[in-house]
């Protein structure tokens, strides 16, 4: 696994790299914004960890920039800042970060956060056999097909628009990760899309008639107030 380590304080950045390379990670590390994101291009990390504060691109631009770029590997993003505040980690969510470590952390707590996010990709499937699985749904991305997990160990096959199965998608490949309205649009639209981005809305509500056991308190399909939405699925929802 490639971990891209984005901080400009060489001491942290130093600190990270020994920690990682000694779990047996592959780390690389950029100290500014334009430096991260041509490494990103040239190396195709699977994980970025991105410090918020740094020289000449600063981490929320950094981070917005991979999320935009098409037809290249999409990482998992842990986004470091000595910040705490709640609308920081907002902020930070919103952009594509996949999770969020404040200052000062150990270096346990660190490995114990890239450890679950790189466990993801291996346990809901991912690009290498376009299969996603979570404890109550699996995607099939090659057959299109999409299918509920009931108690009873059988399984509820859904009747998916193409628009539906395209969201349900889009959330289980990130499972805890909060996609902004226009962050969907461009997933689900790109270009093509004109209008009121709210349409987003709709297509949420839809989906969740059909996945929700109670729309009014959805299980899977969270609502982040002033953001947009993320997907969760815990072995005891």
């Amino acid at each position: 696994m490639k971990i891209l380590i984005v901080e400009d304080e060489m001491e942290i950045a130093k600190i990270i790299q020994t920690t990682l390379e000694r779990e047996s990670f592959d780390c690389m590390v950029a100290y500014d914004g334009l430096t991260a994101l041509d490494l990103f291009q040239q190396q195709a990390p699977d994980l970025i960890i991105l410090d918020l504060m740094l020289p000449k691109l600063d981490g929320l631009e950094v981070c917005t920039r991979i999320r935009q770029k098409v037809n290249t590997k999409d990482p998992y993003i842990l986004m470091l800042t000595a910040k705490g505040e709640e609308i920081d980690r907002v902020i930070g969510l919103s952009t594509g970060a996949d999770d969020y470590l404040v200052k000062p952390f150990s270096p346990i707590e660190l490995v114990a956060r890239v450890r679950a996010l790189l466990r993801r990709s291996l346990r809901h499937g991912g690009s290498q056999n376009n299969v996603y699985e979570t404890p109550h749904f699996m995607v099939d991305l090659d057959k299109h097909s999409a299918v509920k997990k009931l108690e009873d160990n059988t399984e509820d096959t859904l009747e998916l628009t193409t628009l539906e199965f395209n969201l349900l998608s889009t959330f289980m490949s990130y499972p805890g990760r909060v996609w902004s309205r226009t962050q969907l649009i461009d997933k689900l639209w790109g270009n093509d899309f004109f209008g009121d981005e709210r349409v987003v809305d709709t297509h949420v509500r839809r989906l969740r008639k059909k996945i929700e056991p109670d729309t009014a308190n959805p299980t899977f399909i969270k609502t982040v107030v002033g953001v947009g939405y993320k997907f969760e699925d815990e072995t005891s929802s």
